[in-house]
C-alpha cells in the first residue's frame, strides 16, 4: 500500500488519536487510570490495550475478542475518548496558556458554587490579567462576567467604584471581541470563495470581491487595535489580495502579519500556528512576485527559528513545519532554476509524507507531488515527472482541485512531448481535452497553449523552431495580465519554449533571468 492510500484511509477517530499518542503521552495515560484501584481492569483501558496494538481500526476483531458487545461498543468507545482527553490535557506538554487560563476559570467557578466569594475573585483577577496580557479577549469577558455575577451577591467595599469598573471592561472586550468576530468572519468568507468560485478571471469579478470586502469590512479605530484585531485585519486584507491575484498587496499584508508578531514576540508561543501560517504566506508572496533576494533571506530566518526552536512544536505544528518549511524549500530552487540541486528534498519529503500519513491532509500530498514533478521537469527527468504527475490525475476523485488537475494534464502533455512518447501523446491530448471541456474556468493561457501544441504533430521536425516562437509570442501577451499570470506561476510554460526556441534546458533559461 502506498504513502497516499494510507494517508487516505477513513480513521475511526477514537482510533486516530490513539494512534497520535506520543510514548509519554501513553505512559501518562497509564499513571491516570492506575490512579483509582480497580481501573487497571475496566473494559475502557482493555479497549486501549487491545486499540494500541492495531495497524488498522478492525471492528469486527474488537468484539470477536470478547471485550465488549456490539450492543455496547459505541458506549465504551465514547467513555474511552473522554479518559484519553482528560489525561492529555493533564500533560504538562499541553498546558498551553489558553488551557491554565481556562483552568483557573473552572478553579474560580467551583469556589464561587462553593460560597467562598473572595477566594473566587482573586483567583478570577489572576486569570484575568493573564487574558488580557495574553490577547485572549474571549476568555477574558467570561471572566469580566463572572465577576460581575459574584459582585453582585458579594460587595467587597473596598473598592466604591468596582461595579463601574466591571461594566466599563465588559463594554470594552465585547467591543473589541465584536471587531474581531466581523473581521475573522470576513477572512473566512473569503477563504470560503476562494474554494467555490476561485481566482477573479474578469473585471466585474475584482469589482464584486472589492463591494464585498469593503461591505463587510467593520467601522475601526486602528490605534485602538490590539494584537488579536490587526491580526485578524491583516489576515482579512491577505485573503482579498489572494483572492483577486494582487500579490504585491499580498506580500505588504503578510509583512505586516509576520512583523506583528515581531512586535508582540510572546505571541509566538502563545499562537505558533498563526505565526507559522504568516511566514508562510509571506514567503509565497515573494515566490509569487519572483522576489529572489528576499525570499531567500526570509526562508533562511524562518530555517534559523526552526533550527534554533524558537517555534514551538507540537502534533499541530510539526506538520505545519514540515509543509511550510519543504514547499518553500522547493520554491527556492524553481527561482533559482537549480533544479538537480534539490533533488534531495524529495526522498525528505516521502518520508515526512509516510511518517504524518495518518495526519496529512491528502491535498496537501497531492501538492507536493505537483511540486515534485516541476522539480523533475526541470531537471530534465520527464519519465520520473510523469510518474508523479500521473498520482495526481489518478487521484481526481480524492478532491484535488481543479486547478492543479488542469496544470498536471498541461505538465504531463509536455512532459510526454519531451520523452517522444508518439502514442502516448496522442492519448494525452484526448484526456486533456476531455478533462479541460469539463472545465468552467478554463484560462485563455491554457486555450492558447493547447490549441497551439496540438499543431506540432502536423509539423516536420525544422520547423519547431519557428512554431514555438508563435507560440511564445502568443502567450508572452500574458505574463503580466491581471486575471493569466497565475498560470505561469504553477508552470513556467515560458521558460520551456524559451528553453527550445534557444536550445538551452530550462534551469539555464530560468539561472539567466533577472
Amino acid at each position: 500500500m502506498n504513502n497516499f492510500t494510507k494517508a487516505n484511509q477513513n480513521q475511526d477517530a477514537l482510533f486516530a488519536l490513539i494512534q497520535s499518542l506520543t510514548k509519554s503521552e501513553k505512559r501518562q495515560f497509564n499513571l491516570y487510570i492506575g490512579r483509582l484501584e480497580g481501573n487497571n481492569q475496566a473494559k475502557f483501558f482493555t479497549l486501549f490495550k487491545f486499540l494500541e496494538k492495531q495497524k488498522k481500526y478492525d471492528e469486527k476483531a474488537i468484539i470477536n475478542s470478547g471485550i465488549v458487545s456490539k450492543q455496547q461498543l459505541s458506549n465504551l468507545k465514547a467513555h474511552l475518548y473522554k479518559q484519553i482527553l482528560t489525561s492529555l490535557r493533564m500533560n504538562p506538554s499541553h498546558k498551553n496558556l489558553r488551557v491554565q487560563i481556562r483552568e483557573q476559570l473552572d478553579f474560580a467557578t467551583v469556589l464561587y458554587q462553593k460560597g467562598l466569594y473572595k477566594q473566587s475573585l482573586k483567583l478570577l483577577d489572576k486569570a484575568k490579567t493573564l487574558a488580557i496580557e495574553n490577547e485572549e479577549k474571549n476568555v477574558a469577558y467570561e471572566i469580566v462576567e463572572l465577576e460581575k455575577v459574584i459582585e453582585s451577591q458579594y460587595i467587597t467595599r473596598s473598592i466604591s467604584t468596582r461595579a463601574d469598573e466591571l461594566t466599563v471592561q465588559a463594554k470594552e472586550l465585547s467591543q473589541q471581541n465584536v471587531i474581531t468576530s466581523k473581521l475573522s468572519n470576513l477572512s473566512l468568507q473569503l477563504y470560503g470563495i476562494l474554494l467555490k468560485t476561485g481566482y477573479v478571471r474578469n473585471d466585474q469579478e475584482l469589482q464584486k470581491i472589492n463591494d464585498y470586502f469593503n461591505a463587510r469590512l467593520p467601522k475601526i479605530d486602528y490605534n485602538s487595535l490590539g494584537f488579536r484585531e490587526r491580526l485578524w485585519l491583516y489576515k482579512a486584507h491577505l485573503w482579498r489580495c489572494f483572492l483577486t491575484q494582487d500579490f504585491l498587496n499580498g506580500y505588504k499584508y503578510a509583512s505586516k502579519w509576520v512583523s506583528l508578531f515581531r512586535e508582540y514576540p510572546k505571541m509566538i508561543a502563545t499562537n505558533p500556528v498563526f505565526y507559522l501560517k504568516g511566514r508562510n504566506y509571506l514567503l509565497e508572496s515573494l515566490f509569487f512576485t519572483r522576489h529572489k533576494i528576499e525570499f531567500n533571506k526570509e526562508l533562511d530566518l524562518f530555517e534559523n527559528e526552526i533550527t534554533n526552536n524558537q517555534i514551538p512544536v507540537n502534533s499541530n505544528t510539526e506538520i505545519l513545519i514540515f509543509q511550510y518549511c519543504y514547499a518553500n524549500k522547493l520554491h527556492k530552487h524553481f527561482l533559482k532554476g537549480d533544479f538537480k540541486e534539490g533533488e534531495y528534498l524529495i526522498d525528505e519529503i516521502n518520508k515526512k509524507i509516510h511518517s504524518f500519513s495518518n495526519r496529512l491532509d491528502k491535498h496537501h500530498i497531492i501538492q507536493f507531488y505537483y511540486k515534485i514533478a516541476c522539480l523533475y521537469f526541470g531537471m530534465g527527468n520527464n519519465k520520473m515527472c510523469i510518474e508523479y504527475l500521473t498520482k495526481i490525475i489518478e487521484a481526481k476523485k480524492l478532491y484535488v482541485g481543479e486547478d492543479l488537475q488542469c496544470f498536471a494534464r498541461v505538465l504531463n502533455l509536455i512532459a510526454h512531448y519531451e520523452c517522444g512518447l508518439d502514442y502516448h501523446l496522442e492519448k494525452q491530448f484526448k484526456e486533456t481535452y476531455k478533462f479541460l471541456l469539463k472545465m468552467e474556468n478554463l484560462q485563455e493561457v491554457q486555450k492558447v497553449f493547447i490549441e497551439s501544441i496540438r499543431s506540432l504533430g502536423d509539423l516536420y521536425p525544422h520547423q519547431f523552431k519557428k512554431e514555438f516562437q508563435k507560440i511564445h509570442t502568443r502567450l508572452k501577451a500574458f505574463e503580466h495580465h491581471p486575471y493569466e499570470k497565475r498560470a505561469f506561476l504553477y508552470l513556467d510554460i515560458l521558460s520551456w519554449l524559451e528553453s527550445k526556441i534557444e536550445n538551452k534546458t530550462i534551469a539555464e533559461i530560468i539561472y539567466d533571468k533577472p
